[in-house]
């Protein structure tokens, strides 16, 4: 199953760079191909010479080299890897990746790439605990990238804490790991998932649009999150500001009939989570100029219909039904028992309700409090970041599976 993977190693700069050329040496000995880019700041470390001896290729560095980039090296680097590894990882990568920076061939290469990143992050555990650090690594936890460690240990610089490079065998475990569908860090391998996320826009006319609130962050997070346990997963997503999570599938919409003609042509899938704030109800008649206002000062009126039932119409399915399919409850008040009613009426299997009201301040942030209602009941999580809320469901989502008879 490992011969002839082909694995991109990124590495940074760092003391920890030296343990790259173990790695190296490593993983062809399980008949993975490795080709490297070393940073500028990682050649202060080891040698082009040495980390291109050790893997049989060229060692590559430069982002402006004439003869690759007649190749459009960047691309072709990042596209051809079956996974793109970075070990080190360092603060300054991660930034970079948190922030889609690229003005080297290592941050432009993994801007551009297409497959599965796994980072391996090495620096004092200074670097490690700043806030900024953090806020990145959720960041990039939330688009869908493994993270092997740090370990907790004592650092070249003296001082002990998180931060220290996992060991090589610890890596090479997690690599081993991805590419074996039957493990812990891929447990939905094998598993289609349908995500809907962020809002609907019903036009009125051509510069006015019925909306929503919605920022599609918990959808595009659960979408990462599934991804990231191995799923192949297809986001249907309405208007956002969000990037695609990594190893995603995404599908843009805008109206309600849209992204239902989008999930329809996505089937089958095992897991269909329906995030997406749908609006309910759009204009019977979409008017083809811009509506004016009137002399005599009385406001339009409007017709409305009813959007389809998307949540609904996935749960009723005779034939090609997920396996698992899941909604969400936003309401304003009489939230748990508005949630239970709506998962009776759609007939799905869970029901995630969250309290949206003006007091909570949760609609578009970063935080939310949910209660996740099956039908063994209720589970109560504490508030926490939709990032965290997503990895919660995608485990739950695996326990689910994995209680199921094979």
């Amino acid at each position: 199953m490992l011969h002839n993977k082909r694995i991109l190693l990124i590495m940074g700069g760092g003391v920890a760079a030296y343990k790259s050329l173990d790695l190296i040496r490593r993983l062809r000995e399980r008949g993975m191909q490795v080709r490297a880019i070393l940073t500028r700041a990682g050649a202060e470390f080891v040698t082009p010479l040495a980390v291109a001896s050790l893997s049989g290729e060229k060692c590559y560095s430069d982002l402006f080299s004439l003869t690759d980039e007649a190749e459009m090296g960047h691309i072709r680097l990042s596209r051809e890897a079956d996974l793109v590894l970075v070990a080190p990882a360092t603060a300054d990568l991660m930034a970079k990746m948190a922030n889609g920076l690229a003005n080297d061939l290592a941050s432009t290469a993994l801007l551009a790439t297409d497959k599965q990143v796994m980072l391996a992050p090495a620096m004092n555990v200074q670097m490690w605990n700043n806030p900024a650090t953090r806020r990145n690594v959720e960041t990039l936890q939330s688009d869908g990238v493994l993270m092997v460690g740090p370990d907790d240990g004592l650092m070249a610089c003296g001082e002990t804490g998180a931060g220290r490079l996992s060991s090589v065998e610890d890596i090479l475990a997690s690599v081993d790991a991805f590419f074996t569908s039957e493990n812990a860090l891929r447990p939905l391998a094998g598993k289609k998932a349908l995500v809907t996320a962020g809002p609907t826009h019903e036009p009125i006319d051509p510069v006015r649009y019925l909306a929503n609130r919605s920022s599609g962050k918990q959808g595009y997070a659960i979408a990462a999150s599934l991804a990231a346990l191995g799923a192949d997963v297809t986001l249907v997503s309405g208007p956002t500001a969000l990037s695609t999570p990594a190893s995603v599938k995404r599908i843009d919409v805008e109206r309600a009939t849209e992204m239902a003609q989008a999930c329809d042509n996505a089937l089958p899938v095992d897991i269909a989570v329906c995030v997406a704030a749908v609006a309910d109800w759009r204009v019977e008649s979409e008017q083809s100029g811009k509506i004016k206002k009137t002399s005599d000062g009385v406001p339009p009126a409007f017709t409305f219909v009813e959007n389809p039932d998307i949540l609904a119409h996935l749960s009723g399915l005779a034939t090609d039904r997920p396996a698992l399919v899941i909604g969400f409850a936003a309401e304003t008040d009489n939230v748990l028992k508005r949630a239970k009613d709506k998962r009776q009426r759609k007939g799905c299997d869970w029901i995630i309700a969250n309290d949206v009201s003006p007091s909570s301040g949760i609609m578009g942030g970063d935080e939310t409090s949910v209660t996740l209602i099956t039908g063994d009941g209720l589970e109560q999580w504490p508030q926490s970041s939709k990032t965290e809320v997503a990895g919660n469901l995608a485990l739950r989502i695996v326990d689910y599976f994995s209680s199921l008879p094979s």
